[in-house]
């Protein structure tokens, strides 16, 4: 066998020239449409038109051009089956051996903000994925490139035996049915989206590559780093590494829940995150400031942490970060003089978000999250249920003062970031105490008192759930603790209440639930 005929029709036109002038230095025909057939005849490459090969012109817009008997026959006749040899004959059909087909930019349009339906659906390719499959169903025989990336192994081997190889056939086709079904997943999305499906019947969903991994979670497990095709910037998959090692399984997780905490404040603010848990958060004038209180919150833990800032990190925040070890630094941007000084220490990454976010910390829009069960796949909404005073309801004699309520408010947009069951001590725009992931919430309240220390008098607390009993009330009164924020919900809040107007502790409760497991 050897590659006598190929079918090409490309949106994407990189290295198509250069390709297509080595086929026909091969003897290889080339059949092309539209565009494409325009740019190899400009180029004085041989092409022949599809409507010579189908005999009926490219109507509607060129919606219909390969949709044909003449086109499918050759794509999927099998070579060495008598019949289909003696239909082919008949008929006067011919072979088409190689493919290259590339789709109309979905993607593309629909990253548009502003597109319009109509645009949308036009750039639904349907000539192109069928050509694609049945080029793939009949690998046996046919050659199928979909990708540019491709070009120079496939013309390698038609060099070197006039064909490609049944390895390379199935590698290509795997290959074409992982496009294909990304194609349809982002359309599949597109359209769910449009009627305000949420939860349909089939969850399908699309990732690409960003890089491999050296590992994953250990050293003995394999891994590798996919983003959403139409991410949004200022997030992990977006961001520009201006500097250091490659980023590591455990680097962006760590990196993602640093950036989700400090996205929960307008003002500026740093965040520092230890195995995903915050260690250390502050909000401050400047970013200078937020950072200072983000380190002080816990100066052990921070070390060979990530430090997240939601403002440009400048020279003398950078001279601050540089006297500790951190494995990432994560900013909208940095300044000439503090790149100067943090690309002094080799290791160190350094992520370039951009802009943060269009829109400020209570009007972020949800996502949906997805997390793997073994056969399954749980799939939710992302927590980003923002809270305001108004929401709140006083349950104790005594009222939060305006301080107390302002941390107050500061520990609840941290303490749902921190893995259940969480208890979060605040003080002065920064935290001073993390309890977290324990299996009661009064252990976790004892790590965060502890932590502390002297800080806990004066300070207030946030609880990601209720109180299931008044013991972590005491625990907060022996601190010093003068004021309380939690869900409420519990059938004991009323011994809760009532512990805290026993110490004249100002409790409120919100209704509202943060478990992060």
């Amino acid at each position: 066998m050897a590659i006598r005929r190929a079918l090409i029709s490309v949106s994407d036109k990189t290295g198509i020239v250069e390709f297509s002038r080595e086929l026909a230095a091969q003897g290889v025909q080339i059949i092309s449409t539209g565009g494409t057939f325009n740019l190899l005849e400009k180029e004085g490459i041989p092409v022949i038109g599809i409507s010579d090969v189908t005999g009926f012109p490219e109507i509607l817009d060129g919606r219909v051009k390969t949709l044909h008997p003449a086109v499918h026959s050759g794509l999927l006749a099998i070579r060495d089956n008598e019949e289909h040899q003696k239909v082919m004959q008949e008929l006067g059909l011919d072979y088409i051996d190689l493919v290259v087909v590339n789709l109309y930019p979905f993607k593309q349009t629909i990253a548009n903000p502003n597109v319009e339906y109509e645009d949308a659906i036009e750039n639904i390719d349907i000539g192109g994925p069928t050509m694609l499959r049945s080029a793939a169903k009949n690998h046996a025989f046919v050659t199928v490139v979909v990708d540019a990336n491709d070009y120079a192994a496939v013309i390698e081997e038609i060099k070197a035996g006039g064909d490609t190889t049944l390895e390379t056939r199935k590698r290509l086709t795997a290959k074409v049915f992982r496009h294909t079904a990304a194609y349809d997943a982002l359309i599949a999305d597109y359209l769910t989206k449009q009627v305000g499906e949420e939860l349909p019947e089939s969850y399908t969903v699309t990732y690409e590559k960003v890089q491999d991994l050296r590992y994953g979670e250990n050293p003995h497990q394999k891994a590798a780093f996919y983003s959403k095709p139409l991410a949004p910037v200022g997030n992990i998959t977006t961001a520009e590494q201006l500097h250091g090692k490659e980023l590591s399984y455990n680097n962006i997780n760590d990196a993602n829940a640093a950036l989700a905490i400090v996205k929960e404040f307008d003002e500026p603010a740093c965040v520092a995150v230890k195995h995903m848990n915050p260690c250390g958060v502050g909000i401050g004038a400047d970013i200078h400031e937020a950072y200072q209180k983000a380190y002080a919150a816990d100066p052990t833990s921070i070390f060979g942490g990530i430090v997240a800032a939601n403002r440009t990190i400048g020279a003398d925040t950078a001279e601050l970060l540089s006297q500790i070890f951190l494995e990432i630094i994560i900013a909208p941007d940095f300044t000439p003089e503090a790149l100067e000084v943090l690309t002094k220490k080799k290791n160190i990454r350094l992520l370039k978000l951009g802009e943060l976010s269009a829109s400020s910390a209570a009007e972020r829009k949800s996502d949906w999250l997805s997390t793997t069960v073994d056969g399954g796949l749980l799939v939710q909404e992302s927590d980003v249920r923002s809270l305001t005073e108004a929401d709140l309801q006083f349950v104790t004699d005594r009222k939060p003062t305006e301080e107390e309520l302002k941390q107050l408010l500061f520990g609840w947009k941290v303490v749902k970031h921190v893995k259940s069951n969480a208890i979060l001590l605040a003080k002065n725009n920064m935290t001073i105490g993390v309890g977290a992931g324990q299996m009661n919430r009064v252990g976790s309240a004892r790590i965060a008192i502890e932590q502390a220390g002297e800080q806990a008098v004066g300070s207030v607390l946030a609880s990601d759930a209720f109180f299931p009993m008044g013991d972590t009330v005491e625990l907060a009164a022996k601190a010093g603790i003068t004021a309380i924020i939690q869900t409420g919900g519990s059938i004991k809040d009323a011994e809760s209440i009532e512990a805290a107007n026993k110490h004249n502790i100002a409790m409120v409760m919100t209704g509202v639930r943060h478990f992060k497991h």
